[in-house]
């Protein structure tokens, strides 16, 4: 696609023009497929990467510049969801490896069986929270990131960061009760406020 087609077709989806959404995905869904396949390995997770990339490029089509190539656009939004992606992933094996590494910590004061139901609530809880609380704490507790690449990340303030870092914890105690405490100190390494 040449300059000009290109900048035709920007200023069609930004108008909301369907046929230009249309064209757009007989163009570029099947390589972006393919292209997602080499960095997921897996088809059904490459599907749903490029449909997500489509389904965002719609919402935000307002905000396309026609002096940008959309084939270029296109696969630096599959990379940036394909890395959203393995970051929520990544989340959750890195919380099943925070459970059974310090879960022999814990076994001296909780037989096996209390334990595993005790994890298993404090994982409801933690699904529990609400959204963008939770999203916060599962990228500071169990992805490891800190403040400030949390802020970055979701374009917000390191003070919203805090405050709902802090809100989640605070839920937590409130639903988990004191006896959870030490499970969330061992998982979390952090005091509960």
């Amino acid at each position: 696609m040449d300059a000009e087609e290109n900048r035709r077709l920007i200023k069609k989806l930004i108008s909301g023009e369907e046929k230009a959404y249309i064209l757009l995905l007989e163009k570029y869904h099947q390589q972006l497929n393919a292209y997602a396949v080499t960095l997921t390995h897996d088809q059904s997770t490459a599907q749903d990467i490029v449909q997500n990339v489509f389904i965002k490029t719609w919402k935000s089509r307002k905000k396309l510049n026609p002096e940008f190539s959309i084939r270029n656009f296109l696969y630096k939004c599959v990379y940036n969801e394909f890395l959203n992606t393995y970051q929520k992933n990544k989340a959750v094996v890195l919380l099943n490896k925070k459970y059974i590494e310090y879960s022999h910590e814990v076994a001296v004061e909780f037989d096996d069986n209390m334990m595993s139901k005790m994890m298993d609530i404090v994982n409801r809880e933690i699904k529990k929270l609400p959204p963008k609380c939770q999203k916060v704490f599962v990228l500071s507790k169990k992805e490891g990131l800190s403040n400030s690449e949390i802020a970055d990340y979701l374009d917000v303030s390191i003070k919203t960061v805090e405050a709902q870092i802090t809100k989640a914890f605070r839920i937590l105690k409130n639903e988990l009760g004191d006896k959870y405490e030490t499970i969330l100190l061992i998982i979390f390494n952090k005091k509960l406020v």
